[in-house]
């Protein structure tokens, strides 16, 4: 019996986010974490070619996908969940404190429709909950600061880190977002640096670090804990958050960050049609100057 993963990587270059399917080769169980829903910002036109692509491949291994896992509700990219769910009849998990998050966000865009207590997810997700994949098993990790309700999915020696760690050359998730937090982070980080070196760390995003010509989204604890720019070992906590706080500081928000919050907090649900049968996407408009302001008065 195999006692490891197979791991299948889809990049979607737009949104630099990577997919996975994580499939037990001895009984076909898979699941995937992080699907992408293709979306044009110009037309707000919605594509479902990277989800096809990743059903192709699960068909083409006949491996069944039971569960879709997201690492937290993503700020650059719409979530694909709900369609492979309605494709294949996978369950859609999540960690349990997206509760939060959607009582942050609910009222900005008037999302009412959102369900109460997290119910537009099949399974909210607790630290140390163990979700069986054939033969394997994922083991949930709370590593928050990034978001509060961030996530890591841990089977035999590969864990998916979500937006925790990048590659050691580009350093680790900002922590400005609501809920977010650098001392947290920095928590989340030295746990799964806690692993053996050995262990894979697969991450959900690559920007390329400087000099580097070629995308990657697999490194070690090893190499992480040797090499990582922001967060390797002899980093301190109070180093860290001070380096990690000022370079927030720098970032614009992500591109996709309104369309990809609205969907993501229904689990990939797009909003409910109004009487004319469109559905829309709010767009809420702030001042960017004091002349501006009077228009929003």
């Amino acid at each position: 019996m195999d006692s490891k993963p197979e791991i299948l990587a889809f990049f979607d270059e737009p949104t630099f986010t990577v997919t996975y399917l994580v499939a037990d080769p001895a009984t076909g169980a898979a699941a995937v974490i992080d699907p992408v829903l293709d979306y044009d910002q110009a037309s707000a036109r919605i594509g479902a070619a990277s989800v096809e692509a990743l059903l192709a491949a699960a068909a083409e291994r006949g491996w069944r996908i039971e569960m879709v896992l997201e690492t937290h509700a993503h700020a650059d990219h719409l979530s694909g969940a709900k369609l492979i769910a309605a494709r294949t009849g996978a369950w859609i998990g999540i960690g349990a404190l997206i509760t939060q998050v959607q009582a942050t966000f609910v009222p900005m865009f008037g999302a009412d429709d959102v369900l109460p207590e997290g119910r537009d997810f099949d399974h909210l997700l607790h630290d140390d909950e163990v979700l069986p994949l054939g033969n394997l098993a994922f083991t949930v990790m709370h590593t928050p600061g990034h978001t509060a309700a961030c996530i890591s999915f841990r089977i035999a020696d590969a864990v998916f880190v979500g937006d925790t760690v990048f590659m050691p050359d580009y350093g680790t998730a900002r922590t400005d977002f609501p809920g977010g937090n650098a001392s947290a982070l920095y928590a989340s980080i030295r746990r799964i640096l806690s692993l053996p070196d050995e262990t894979r760390l697969f991450l959900c995003h690559d920007y390329k670090g400087p000099g580097r010509s070629e995308f990657a989204w697999e490194t070690t604890v090893g190499e992480q804990r040797r090499t990582n720019v922001q967060a390797h070992d002899g980093i301190d906590e109070a180093t860290f958050v001070a380096q990690r706080q000022a370079r927030d500081a720098t970032l614009a928000p992500p591109r996709l960050l309104l369309p990809s919050i609205q969907v993501n907090i229904r689990g990939g649900r797009l909003p409910p049609a109004d009487a004319q049968g469109l559905r829309a996407l709010r767009l809420p408009l702030r001042a960017g100057d004091e002349g501006a302001a009077t228009l929003l008065s």
